[in-house]
């Protein structure tokens, strides 16, 4: 018999079926009965997987991050750490979903139904169906009491959320009074020390006008002076770098005109090595004509020192 699980639950009734067969089945995988096996430790086990597998199924009914976390009364930052598998509780519910999803879990989901129908008899030992029937009622036990406790939380939550929201409009709303009469006292405090400034800017005006002309005058004077010596400063310095100027455009037209002389000079030892390399291959083609004619005049030789010898025979 197939086990029907609303994979995609649609409606409250199927969001908590497959939340109850998520967490169940996941309570009963092999390595996760091993982590609960610490009475100390199994509490927060069972209360952290049944966190993770109620944010589980209400995300793949369609709820978002905040609305889960408002129903199961928990911050968006634990049920979000659930949803992605960052937490322990959270990889192991979603393990025990796809492992659902692949068929892999057909015979646990099938004891699960068995156990809820007092049905496990038919496939285990006795002693080991009361053992696991007592661990299971001791599971179920707890995560009916964290869901009671969850369901406390979440109501005095929002009942404080309510409280302290509606505490602090209040607060706001006598803040924002306050602010509004500081405001309008201060504003009439600017008008007076508006009018106060304007008459006080007056009277120094007027008092400018008589008494501190002649500071002013003298302040400027002495602004002038120093305004000259700058400009006396200014001008020496002009006709320094003028004269250096002058100097370094004079030794520029000598470089100018030695590097002329030197491109004349270049030019004509350029002239005379072509020339000579002409002299040289000429003497080097007369040093081939000359050997040419010195294996001629060798054998001319040779023949004069033969014919001599046969005359010298003749005489004799």
């Amino acid at each position: 018999m197939t086990v029907e699980i609303p994979l995609n639950p649609v409606g409250r009734q199927e969001i908590h079926q497959l939340e109850s067969i998520l967490l169940f089945a996941t309570l009963f995988r092999p390595e996760v009965i091993e982590l609960i096996k610490d009475p100390a430790e199994r509490l927060t086990w069972v209360d952290s997987l049944a966190v993770a597998a109620g944010a589980i199924a209400r995300e793949k009914a369609g709820m978002t991050t905040s609305e889960i976390a408002r129903e199961l009364g928990r911050t968006e930052q634990t049920i979000r750490k659930h949803l992605k598998g960052e937490s322990k509780a959270g990889q192991l519910v979603r393990e025990t979903y796809e492992l659902i999803k692949q068929g892999k879990l057909d015979e646990l989901i099938k004891t699960i139904e068995m156990i809820e129908k007092g049905g496990l008899k038919e496939v285990i030992a006795k002693e080991e169906y009361e053992k696991l029937m007592q661990e299971y009622e001791k599971l179920k036990m707890e995560y009916e009491k964290v869901k009671e406790e969850l369901e406390k939380m979440k109501q005095t939550v929002e009942l404080e959320n309510l409280e302290k929201a509606r505490e602090e409009i209040e607060k706001l709303k006598r803040e924002l009074e306050e602010t509004k009469a500081e405001l309008e006292r201060v504003r009439k405090e600017k008008k007076e020390l508006e009018k106060e400034l304007a008459e006080a800017k007056v009277k120094i005006m007027e008092l400018q006008s008589r008494k501190v002309e002649e500071a002013k005058v003298k302040e400027l004077e002495e602004k002038l002076k120093a305004k000259e010596e700058e400009v006396n400063r200014l001008e020496k310095l002009l006709d320094e770098i003028t004269h250096e100027k002058l100097e370094l455009e004079k030794k520029v037209e000598e470089f100018e005109g030695l590097a002329e002389e030197w491109r004349k000079e270049k030019e004509e030892l350029e002239r005379k090595v072509n020339e000579l390399l002409k002299e040289n291959n000429e003497l080097k083609q007369r040093l081939e004509e000359l050997e040419t004619y010195k294996i001629k005049f060798e054998n001319i030789k040779d023949k004069i020192e033969k014919i001599k010898m046969e005359l010298e025979k003749l005489l004799e």
